[in-house]
């Protein structure tokens, strides 16, 4: 059986190795139009910013190595120009010669990847604007923007996603003065704005500008600088710039030879990983797939993904249709600065855009027992249906122990896991790694909380949208009172917690009651001292004056 495989890096290279394995005796060949067909593509930013020292690290394996211990024919800088379904043959062209033939295969897998999305504005094409998806786009930015630096030199970032907000760590770590531009109106979309905010705040004190709610109208070349000109009509020198607007499906090859392309434009697969036609199969960053919570056509861009159905692929390639895959949740993880940021499922704005209901919880937890020196706040939200519980999504900003949490509830998505189980979970404890409750099984408290009544939640923006309308409510800081007068929310009367009990005649029970404190724990058990002494109308504020001061618009 003759295997060939179109695309190297995350899927076909993992495809490759993985089929032979099963296989000894297949053969296969691996066509790559780039040099390089297995290097760490998420290790790019991190080589630009010196953090990798040495660019040999960034390779997995060489063509060579790989093509001697793998058994596998690789064919790098020979692009497929076609697929001929009908004779179940490829056109290459070899790009070292110019010369083309055919090639032919018994089963196809296709692993074209993605492509940047290059907008179409006025001067796109001029020198020094860059994207950054391959070795090749490194080196130049490399050499352009590392040993060609100059002093005071300054970078435009057109894109606050996780690799826009990585190249702007790396960019400022040697010595440039960045500026992050986001079309919409926080960055890090894949974020909620409460835990966006966190991040925005904290690009802010490193020293990058960040512009929200603005795009990207077109670059000029003024003065020997680039200059990088917005919506807003805002214009901004520099000396080079990164798009990282995002990438489409290179679905271009698929779509040539007569394969369906889905809903979201990606390359159709099966539960097998099998197009159209039944003798090729496609993985990675060109295929769409249902959503695991959805069950709409969706497309990921994320290289665990692609391992995973690299694998899943060989294996139906081999035997067919033996092994489903499931879908991807979009679990991913970026360091910024000092922090990290990590999601995983469906965030609200998703939510929101499916008609899906859902119910936030936001907590403030400390990465390890805070008797134990070191620990820090990990800032976790979880979204979840407040019908059966079901979760339906999560991030988490912090210094520690991010990975772990999202971890967790991707597992859990996976499984069609609730937020009893989350409560009902058991976690490594020791004082320096955790607490005896783990942050995840801390939001699952408080939503079990929420779902069987004993809190009613109230939302920042909800709480500004009542002071915005001044609606007369009891607003009742329950903090000591230090903490009260280091600052409040506008209009709110400080009854301590442990002396509610003695102010319950001075509170009004036929107004609607809203009580905080700094993360939301004292504002439960103030809510519960309410209900239970007659008041109807009790709400508390979902994480405290923590999440409050990042994004609430009435701070005293």
């Amino acid at each position: 059986m003759k295997y060939v495989i179109i695309g190297g890096v995350a899927g076909g290279a993992s495809a490759a190795a993985r089929l032979k394995r099963i296989n000894e005796d297949a053969e296969i060949v691996l066509f790559e139009k780039g040099e390089y067909i297995s290097y760490a593509n998420c290790g790019l930013p991190y080589y630009i910013g010196n953090t990798i020292e040495e660019r040999k690290k960034l390779f997995v394996q060489t063509p060579v190595s790989f093509g001697n211990r793998y058994d596998v024919d690789v064919r790098n800088l020979n692009e497929v120009t076609a697929i001929n379904r009908d004779q179940k043959t490829v056109s290459v062209t070899n790009l070292r010669n110019g010369k083309t033939y055919e090639e032919d295969y018994d089963i196809l897998l296709l692993s074209p990847g993605a492509e940047p999305i290059i907008p179409p504005v006025p001067g796109v094409d001029l020198p020094n604007i860059f994207t950054l998806r391959s070795v090749t786009d490194c080196d130049r930015i490399k050499l352009e923007a590392v040993e060609k630096m100059q002093a005071n030199a300054s970078a435009v970032i057109i894109g606050g996603g996780f690799i826009g907000l990585e190249m702007a760590e790396n960019l400022h770590k040697i010595g440039y003065k960045v500026t992050v531009v986001e079309k919409a109106d926080h960055i890090l979309t894949p974020l909620d704005w409460p835990l966006a905010a966190i991040v925005q705040k904290h690009l802010i004190d490193k020293g990058v500008e960040v512009i929200t709610a603005n795009g990207l109208a077109g670059f000029a070349e003024k003065d020997g600088k680039l200059a990088v000109s917005l919506e807003d009509k805002r214009e901004l020198p520099c000396d080079l710039a990164i798009l990282s607007i995002g990438v489409r499906p290179n679905t271009k090859l698929a779509a040539a030879a007569g394969l369906k392309i889905g809903e979201a434009k990606g390359i159709w697969v099966n539960e097998f990983l099998q197009t159209s036609d039944e003798c090729i199969f496609a993985v990675g960053d060109a295929i769409e797939f249902p959503h695991p919570i959805t069950g709409k056509p969706y497309c990921n861009f994320l290289a665990g993904p692609a391992n995973l159905q690299a694998r899943i692929a060989a294996a139906n390639m081999v035997y067919p249709e033996t092994v489903p895959y499931h879908g991807s949740v979009a679990t991913a993880i970026a360091k910024v600065f000092d922090l990290t940021a990590a999601s995983t499922g469906l965030n609200e704005n998703q939510l929101n855009r499916k008609g899906m209901p859902f119910q936030t919880v936001i907590t403030h937890p400390a990465s390890h027992a805070t008797y134990y020196p070191g620990g820090s706040p990990i800032h976790f939200k979880l979204n979840y249906d407040p019908n059966d519980g079901r979760i339906l999504g999560a991030q988490a900003v912090g210094m520690q122990n991010v990975d772990k949490q999202i971890d967790v509830i991707s597992l859990l998505i996976k499984h069609q896991g609730t937020i009893f189980d989350l409560v009902n979970s058991e976690h490594t404890y020791a004082p320096p790694f955790g607490s005896a409750k783990s942050p995840v099984m801390f939001a699952g408290m408080v939503a079990e909380n929420i779902f069987a009544h004993l809190m009613n939640p109230l939302q920042v923006a909800e709480l500004d949208e009542i002071l915005d309308q001044k609606e007369d409510i009891n607003l009742i800081d329950v903090r000591a009172i230090e903490e009260f007068k280091a600052g409040t929310i506008e209009g709110a009367e400080n009854y301590p917690l442990d002396e509610l009990r003695e102010f319950l005649e001075d509170i009004d029970p036929d107004k609607k009651t809203v009580v905080f404190c700094e993360v939301g724990l004292r504002g439960y058990v103030a809510s519960r001292i309410l209900m239970q002494s007659g008041f109807d109308k009790v709400y508390n504020l979902i994480g405290g004056m923590k999440t409050y001061r990042f994004i609430g618009k009435h701070l005293k």
